[in-house]
């Protein structure tokens, strides 16, 4: 049975100068709104030790508009303004309940411009879209449809650095689960392959950075040589800006089709906890870690799993993948990045990323079963072995070796 789901559907448009200028206006109030609000709640909270809530905001952003200095913020939609509102709310809850940091405020150069429009902002008919305090609607290039008889709730409008004009429609879709299948993989991420399967299979990493560096890198230099402030450097960031789009838009793609494939064929997918954001501090291997986007990889793989009923374990990142022998147990001492095939003291041997997924896959039905990853335990100071050794042949024990 299809569950229900809301899911968005992003589309390129291409506004006419009115409205263009309509959302640049908009996204600038969106901005300010929130910078002052986020201002008012820090000067309240670090001067005065107290909170300031949504209901106070919005009361605070009607006197703001009865001002001469912000009577400009009544000639916008007052929708998107609420919801900025609203999402400075949800930023302070998740920052008192310590799962972000603080909220910043919002750049004009570096943050998304964006509004947001709730059913009372925008016309949808005959498959027609209209905002709020425009007269025509949104030119839209329907690249998919949208979901039969779907009718969306909530519309985003964006605009990237490279000056393209995004619209988010958010739908009720309904979504099939995928056939049942017996199948499990275990997925060892990497940067020469970007993911090595534990059925041997390994999926080389397009690096779609590396491979536009010379053009990105070009379109830099000129940025770098324009006068600050003049027509030419807008020219050149817009160049620039385009170059990282296509990096951007090819690695997504490339991630979707990778992940949807993963999901499909199987029943059960097991990968890794990674720290990312611990290994990009390693300045020489940072670069290469942005360009495979391990990330955004398990965030596909989370939803989608989600969506047609897979199940998606994830095994703790002290997990010795890497070391561990897939034959006999053994935990080996030291495993360098260069040593990509190994020879264990049993004799097998084993090609490092190979073994490292099927070890993941075999780690995968403890992780499930007690909620949480796989820690390995303290080593022996005699034998150099990890004590779940016996506990790992017997999980490894129908894998069959390289």
């Amino acid at each position: 049975m299809a569950q229900q789901v809301e899911r968005a559907f992003k589309y390129r448009f291409h506004p006419t100068g009115e409205q263009a200028a309509e959302l640049s206006r908009t996204f600038g109030c969106v901005r300010l709104v929130y910078n002052k609000a986020l201002e008012e709640r820090t000067r309240a909270w670090y001067g005065e030790q107290r909170r300031i809530s949504y209901v106070q905001s919005s009361a605070a952003l009607t006197q703001w508009k009865k001002t001469q200095e912000l009577a400009f913020l009544a000639e916008v939609s007052s929708v998107p303004l609420q919801q900025a509102l609203r999402h400075l709310q949800t930023a302070f809850g998740n920052f008192f309940a310590k799962r972000a940091k603080y909220p910043r405020y919002k750049s004009r150069k570096k943050s998304r411009a964006s509004a947001e429009y709730t059913r009372s902002a925008f016309t949808w008919r005959e498959g027609k879209l209209t905002l709020a305090k425009m007269t025509q609607p949104l030119d839209i290039r329907w690249s998919r449809p949208l979901p039969e008889g779907g009718e969306p709730t909530t519309v985003t409008v964006s605009r990237d650095s490279a000056g393209r004009w995004f619209v988010s429609l958010l739908c009720e879709d309904g979504i099939a689960p995928a056939p049942a299948t017996a199948n499990a993989v275990g997925i060892d991420a990497g940067l020469t392959c970007l993911v090595t399967l534990s059925t041997g299979e390994k999926v080389t990493n397009p690096e779609h950075e590396r491979r536009d560096r010379a053009r990105l890198t070009r379109a830099q230099r000129a940025l770098s040589r324009k006068e600050k402030g003049s027509a030419d450097r807008e020219k050149a960031r817009r160049k620039a800006a385009r170059a990282h789009a296509r990096i951007a838009d090819r690695r997504r793609d490339f991630l979707h089709k990778l992940t949807t494939r993963l999901v499909r064929e199987n029943q059960t997918v097991v990968i890794e906890d990674l720290a990312v954001r611990n290994m990009v501090k390693n300045h020489g291997l940072a670069r290469a870690i942005g360009d495979a986007s391990w990330t955004e990889l398990r965030s596909m793989l989370e939803y989608k799993c989600a969506w047609y009923g897979r199940e998606l374990v994830v095994i703790n990142r002290w997990f010795p993948s890497s070391k561990l022998c897939g034959a006999c147990g053994t935990v080996a001492a030291k495993m360098p990045l260069n040593v990509r095939e190994w020879t264990c003291e049993c004799g097998a041997v084993h090609d490092r990323d190979v073994n490292a997924a099927r070890n993941i896959l075999a780690a995968g039905p403890a992780a499930s079963a007690c909620g949480d990853g796989v820690r390995p335990q303290r080593e022996s100071s005699r034998t150099g072995r990890s004590s779940m050794k016996q506990e790992t042949r017997r999980a490894t024990a129908g894998i069959p070796r390289l």
